[in-house]
């Protein structure tokens, strides 16, 4: 039942004109971000759109009692969402949602425009699930790029009783299977095993130094990548944590 209401917002969401890197009082501003997008070319042409929403009323209902519960650190009216052009794996300009805090949402729109402009591959940007501990993949099934999900701390070893920087819509997760969280030599996700090796130079994955980490770091947020305990490869948040 909570999977078709997700799914029900979420088609209401691809529906109609926002302005880019502003707040919108559009019903439906995942449509209209990808309108605008279609307005402004394609291809190798295509201009980069990022669109600041307040939560609509559908993706409010759809959250409540799975990516956010009472007890959230974070309020709904707290939260934003980012409809965000990204290059995927294809090389094709997409456009997709992220639901971040509203007091870092314009900075994350900056960053997915340097990502956007130095084509760096992004599999898919999507709207996280409800947590469970059992899942391996603790954000949505597949290589999703997300954002906001009220869940703890999760590692290799499994969760923790720490609210994770996701839970507070501080935090991104850029495509975990190519980077994943990696605790000696082992990561939860066995279809991300192939890039526990870091020395591989592959599509999506995240180096040091690169436009991902510069990008993050020019807003004043740290990459789990550098971390001492484990490396986080895809994580980035305000906190550094």
């Amino acid at each position: 039942m909570r999977r078709r209401a997700a799914a029900g917002a979420l088609a209401l969401l691809l529906a109609g004109v926002a302005t880019p890197a502003r707040a919108s009082t559009t019903p439906d501003p995942l449509g209209a971000a990808v309108g605008l997008m279609k307005d402004n070319a394609s291809g190798d042409h295509a201009r980069f759109v990022g669109t600041i929403s307040p939560l609509p009323p559908a993706l409010r209902s759809a959250m409540r009692g799975a990516t956010w519960k009472p007890g959230c650190p974070v309020p709904l009216d707290d939260l934003r969402l980012l409809a965000l052009s990204y290059r995927g794996f294809d090389g094709r300009p997409h456009i997709g949602p992220l639901v971040v805090n509203a007091s870092v949402a314009g900075q994350i729109v900056w960053v997915f425009r340097q990502l956007f402009d130095a084509r760096f591959p992004i599999h898919e940007l999507k709207l996280a699930r409800e947590f469970h501990p059992a899942q391996k993949n603790h954000d949505t099934p597949g290589d999703p790029t997300a954002a906001f999900n009220c869940r703890p701390v999760v590692s290799p070893v499994g969760p923790s009783h720490t609210f994770s920087q996701h839970a507070y819509g501080l935090a991104v997760d850029i495509n975990p299977i190519e980077n994943p969280f990696v605790l000696d030599g082992h990561t939860r996700d066995k279809y991300a095993r192939p890039y526990v090796d870091r020395s591989k130079q592959a599509p999506g994955m995240i180096h040091d130094g690169d436009v991902v980490v510069r990008s993050f770091e020019a807003i004043g947020w740290g990459w789990g990548g550098r971390w001492h305990d484990g490396h986080d490869y895809m994580h980035f948040s305000r906190s550094g944590t």
